[in-house]
Parts: C-alpha cells; sequence; structure tokens
C-alpha cells in the first residue's frame, strides 16, 4: 500500500489500516502508526497520528519548532482535514511539545531502524561513519547532550541514532548502536573517541570492517603505530602501499597522501585488537596564499592493505560533517532548537532525521535540501511525494 493511497482513502476510511495491513506496508506512515502513544486515554484531545504527520510535515517544509508545527497546521488545516481525523482541530504548541516529551526514543528509534532499512540499497562495502553531534540549546543543568548518529555515505542516510549526556558518553553509545543495526559488508569509520578495542570487536561480531582513528585517548598505541609509519615513509619501505590526492578550490591546494602496511609483527598489542589487518596515515598538505601546513593522522584497519581502499574510508568519514551535520544545523535549525523537557530534545532530533532521510530519497526535484523544502510547502502533490508516494494517484483529488 503506497503512502498516497492511504491518505486519500483516509477521507472516507478509518484514520489507519488494520493492524495486519499495516505490517504488510514498507510506508513511514505505517511504522510511525504502530508507535505507542504514551497519554491517558481520557486526557487525549488529539489523535497521536494527527500529532506526528503535522510534525513531520512542517519539518519537511521548512519549519523548526513547536510552534512553527502548530502554524503551519492552521495554514494547512483544510488541506490536513482531507485524511487526518483533527477531532479537535489543530493542536497547540503546548501539546507537541508535551507529546515529543513523553514519547518513548526507543519506541521512535526502533520505528527509525525499521523505516530506514526498507529504503536502504544494497551498496558494495558501503561506508558508514559513526560521529557525535551537540545539541546546545537544549543544554540543561550544565549539561549538552549528543546524538550518536550512524551515516551511510553512499546511501545518503542516517541508518540510527542514540542519545548521549555528553561527548565523552559517545563510546558507550557506539556499541549499542552497532547492536541494532545492520551493517554485514560494510565499512564502519569511527572517530578517534570511539578508538576502543570493544568497539573493534562488536565491528567484527557484525561482520563488518572498521578504520579506527588513533589519538591521545590511545595514546602508547598512537606512539607505536606513529613511530613505525613515520619511519617507513622516511626510508620509502616496500611494505607501504601509497595514494595521492590533490584538490583545488576557495583559493587552496591541499594534497592528501595515504599510506598504510600490513606488516604488524612489531605491534605487541595486536591480537588485542579483533580483526585489525593493518595500520595507516594520511599526510595533508595545505597551502593557503602560500603559507603551508601538514598534519598527519594514524588509524588502525581491518582492511587488508589497498591504500585506495582505506582512502576512501578517511575520506568518506568527514563527509558526516558538511552532508549531515551542516545540514541538520543549517536548514533544520537544530543547534538553535531550545526543546529541553523530557524526552522532546532527542525525539525531535529523530525526526529531523526521519526528515532529511525523506528528502534525500526524493531525487525527482534537482535541487538542494533547502529548496526540496521551499517546494514541498508550496505544492501538495510534491509533499506527498516527499513522504514516500506518487505525486498523485489516478483521479485523486488533494
Amino acid at each position: 500500500m503506497g503512502i498516497v493511497y492511504i491518505i486519500l482513502s483516509m477521507k472516507t476510511t478509518p484514520l489507519l489500516p488494520s493492524p495486519e495491513s499495516v505490517t504488510k506496508s514498507h510506508s513511514l506512515m505505517a511504522h510511525i502508526g504502530m508507535i505507542t502513544d504514551p497519554r491517558i486515554n481520557r486526557r487525549r484531545r488529539h489523535e497521536l497520528l494527527d500529532i506526528l504527520i503535522i510534525a513531520i510535515c512542517t519539518l519537511l517544509c521548512g519549519g523548526e519548532s513547536f510552534y512553527d508545527m502548530e502554524d503551519f497546521g492552521y495554514a494547512k488545516e483544510e488541506w490536513f482535514r482531507t485524511f487526518l481525523s483533527l477531532p479537535n482541530g489543530i493542536p497547540s504548541h503546548d501539546t507537541f511539545n508535551r507529546v515529543f516529551a513523553a514519547l518513548d526514543p526507543s519506541a521512535f528509534l526502533a520505528c527509525f531502524l525499521k523505516w530506514t532499512e526498507s529504503l536502504r540499497r544494497v551498496v558494495d562495502e558501503e561506508i558508514v561513519a559513526m560521529d557525535g553531534k551537540a545539541l546546545r540549546r537544549a543544554a540543561k543543568d550544565g549539561t549538552i547532550p549528543y546524538m550518536v548518529s550512524a551515516w551511510a555515505v553512499r546511501n545518503g542516510l542516517v541508518l540510527g541514532q542514540l542519545r548521549v549526556p555528553d561527548k565523552t558518553n559517545e563510546i558507550t553509545a557506539v556499541p549499542k548502536l552497532l547492536r541494532v543495526l545492520e551493517l554485514a559488508g560494510c565499512i564502519v569509520t569511527v572517530d578517534a573517541m570511539g578508538c576502543q578495542r570493544k568497539i573493534a570487536r562488536e565491528i567484527i561480531e557484525a561482520d563488518a570492517n572498521y578504520v579506527l582513528a588513533l589519538k591521545g585517548n590511545q595514546e602508547t598505541v598512537h606512539d607505536e603505530v606513529k613511530t613505525f609509519l613515520d619511519d617507513a615513509i622516511a626510508h620509502a619501505a616496500d611494505t607501504l602501499d601509497s595514494y595521492q590526492t590533490v584538490e583545488k578550490g576557495h583559493g587552496r591546494i591541499e594534497t592528501r597522501r595515504y599510506w598504510q602496511s600490513d606488516q604488524l609483527g612489531w605491534f605487541a598489542d595486536r591480537s588485542r585488537w579483533e580483526g585489525l589487518q593493518s595500520v595507516g596515515v594520511v599526510e595533508s598538505v595545505r597551502e593557503i596564499k602560500g603559507v603551508i601546513q601538514t598534519e598527519r593522522r594514524y588509524f588502525l584497519a581491518s582492511l587488508p592493505r589497498n591504500a585506495a581502499r582505506f582512502a576512501r574510508a578517511v575520506r568518506s568519514h568527514w563527509g558526516v560533517e558538511n552532508q549531515l551535520h551542516w545540514v541538520l544545523d543549517v536548514q533544520f535549525g537544530e543547534d538553535q532548537c531550545r526543546a529541553r523537557t523530557g524526552n522532546a530534545a532527542e525525539n525531535l532530533a529523530s525526526l529531523r532525521r526521519l526528515a532529511l532521510n525523506l528528502l534525500k530519497c526524493e531525487t525527482t526535484k534537482k535541487r538542494g535540501i533547502r529548496g526540496k523544502q521551499k517546494n514541498a510547502g508550496w505544492d501538495h502533490r510534491y509533499l506527498l511525494r516527499v513522504l514516500g508516494g506518487p505525486a498523485a494517484q489516478p483521479g485523486a483529488t488533494i
């Protein structure tokens, strides 16, 4: 059952299909419809599905806050009444706030995972970058919460996310997220915070490979790997495989050189890192207005020696910053969101990632995220297409 068929048929049929038909549908709405309402029956004035549909449509059209959801609902009330029940009209911003604060984040995660997996294309050696992002305005008692996300680079999808109370707790979230994701055949990349033996083991047990950045939190290992690779590079050792890229633009020239070695007989702790097959280094040389800066970063990998493959994994990891984190802040206003009551910050963060996945998956409009949001706000047919179905069914009235 396509999403548009569900919406267009709801005016003369019950709000939700039967549970049996819902479980057979791959649409986002079918998955959202399975989320348990946390409110007491006698105090419900608005249907949970109504609230969630208005909320997701608001984000798809460029809105950000609970006030935006209320205003968007009133602006589109006539249209929403063609497929939502709205027994007591449009919910207020306070209602949106209370519902998102009360919703169980684990239910949202389960919905997110099932729906996203139905969208995901099978990609050979997909790079899955795991990284945390602060919800800065959601700080409470001086603590800034973080959302750790798994970003599938070539699919352009957020596969899942978990909240942690602060950045230092990212290492506790990564293993939990790894256990609920389908990662077989993928290459998982994690920054230095997640360079832990436990995380390496979890990735290997998921039938995936890893590339882990090394820094001060693994000081001894970092120093050993650095000494070995720097010496091998200085002596042009034939045990190294190498690869190079050059990029020009924005007034700078950046040359990246990658070296990788599978000679690990010198590494005393090799057996403690599950699946370890190689170590690697990236040297970045930036020239800006005649000033040259050089930096080297070191990695542990379960990949066999192949510098081009290693380079793709390392370079893809940093795409999470401009393809996910930057978009969430600039296009969805995540960094400015002040929702912090109960589970509101986490559930809104999940909803933004759902909205981003929907906009990424819609490919008929050759525009960026902001352009797609504008078109969704202007054109009901396009908004329905973004939600997951064709623009209209034959003979349908929108």
